[in-house]
C-alpha cells in the first residue's frame, strides 16, 4: 500500500510540476513577499525590531527573485518599483542597523563600553530611526508601493510577455541551472577573502544571502524538490551570510561610536568594543570555514 502511495504521490508532484512554470512560481514568491510586508506593516510602524527585520527579509526575497527568473520577469514597471524599494530601504536599513547597535549595547560584555563611548545618544538615533521609518511607511508613496508590487505580480506586462513565449524551459531545469550558476559566482566571487574590502565582503554576503534565500524560496516552490536537495549548499551558504553579516554588525558598532561620541571626550582613540579583534578572527574564520564548505559543495 505504501508503494502504491508513493507512486501516487510522485504522479501528482509531477503533474503539478508540468502545469508550474516560471512565471507561476515567480509570482508564488512575489506574493509571498507582498505578504510578509503587509503582514508586518504595523509592527514595524510600532517600533518592533523584528517585523522590520521581517521586512527587510520578504523585500530582499522578492529583489532575489525577480534577479532569479529575469529573462521572464523584468520589465519597464519593475525598473520603477525597483527605484521605490530603494527609497524604502533606506531608512529600514537605518533603523535595522539602530536596533543591532542597541542589541549589543544591552550585553553585559559591551554595556560599560556602550555607556562610556556613546552615552544615551545611541538610544536617541534608535528613537529617531524609527520615527523616520514609521513616517515612510505610513506614507501614501508606501501603500502605493505595496499595492503596486501586488498588481504588477498579478497582472503586469511581463506575464502578458510570458504568456506568448513558446521557448518557455521546464521549471525544474531552469532552477537547477539557475542555482548551479549562482553556486559558481559564489565561489569565484569569495576567492581570496582575506584580502577582500569591506565593500567586496558586503557584496558576497548579499550574494550568499540571496543564493540561501532562493533555495528557501525554491524548496517551497517546485513541487519534484526535495527538502534535502540543495541542503549541503544552503547550510553553508546561511554561515557564510551571518558570519560576514556579524562582521559587519561589529564593525558598525565600533564606527557608529566614533560618530556619536561625545565632544571632548578624551577616550576617543578607544573606539574599538572589548575583545573586538578577537571576535573579528573569531567571525572572519567561520566565514572562511563556510566558503570553504561552499566552494567543494557538489551543484544541485
Amino acid at each position: 500500500m505504501r508503494v502504491r502511495s508513493n507512486e501516487a504521490s510522485t504522479r501528482r508532484k509531477a503533474a503539478e510540476a508540468a502545469r508550474l512554470d516560471c512565471a507561476s512560481a515567480f509570482q508564488k514568491i512575489a506574493f509571498d513577499a507582498v505578504g510578509a510586508i503587509k503582514a508586518h506593516h504595523a509592527g514595524a510602524c510600532a517600533g518592533d525590531s523584528e517585523a522590520v527585520h521581517q521586512i527587510r527579509v520578504a523585500i530582499t526575497r522578492l529583489r532575489s527573485a525577480v534577479v532569479f527568473f529575469a529573462p521572464v520577469v523584468v520589465d519597464a514597471e519593475w525598473q520603477r518599483l525597483k527605484q521605490e524599494i530603494a527609497w524604502l530601504n533606506g531608512p529600514l536599513g537605518d533603523a535595522r542597523d539602530s536596533d543591532v547597535i542597541a542589541e549589543y549595547a544591552r550585553r553585559k560584555k559591551y554595556r560599560a563600553w556602550v555607556r562610556a563611548m556613546v552615552g544615551e545618544q545611541f538610544e536617541q538615533r534608535q528613537a529617531q530611526d524609527h520615527r523616520r521609518l514609521a513616517r515612510c511607511l505610513r506614507s501614501a508613496r508606501t501603500q502605493r508601493l505595496i499595492a503596486g508590487l501586488a498588481r504588477w505580480a498579478r497582472q503586469g506586462a511581463w506575464l502578458k510577455h510570458q504568456k506568448r513565449r513558446r521557448d518557455v524551459e521546464a521549471l525544474p531545469s531552469y532552477c537547477t541551472d539557475e542555482l548551479n550558476r549562482w553556486h559558481a559566482r559564489l565561489v569565484r566571487k569569495g576567492k581570496r577573502l582575506e584580502d577582500l574590502g569591506t565593500e567586496r565582503r558586503h557584496r558576497l554576503r548579499i550574494q550568499s544571502k540571496r543564493f540561501r534565500y532562493m533555495i528557501e524560496a525554491l524548496t517551497e516552490t517546485v513541487p519534484l524538490w526535495s527538502h534535502g536537495k540543495c541542503r549541503h549548499l544552503h547550510r553553508p551558504a546561511k554561515r557564510l551570510q551571518r558570519a560576514l553579516g556579524d562582521m559587519r554588525d561589529l564593525e558598525r558598532l565600533a564606527d557608529l561610536a566614533g560618530e556619536l561620541q561625545p565632544a571632548g571626550n578624551g577616550k576617543r582613540e578607544a573606539k574599538r568594543p572589548p575583545g573586538y579583534r578577537r571576535q573579528r578572527e573569531k567571525l572572519f574564520s567561520a566565514a572562511t570555514a563556510a566558503y570553504r564548505d561552499i566552494r567543494h559543495a557538489e551543484a544541485c
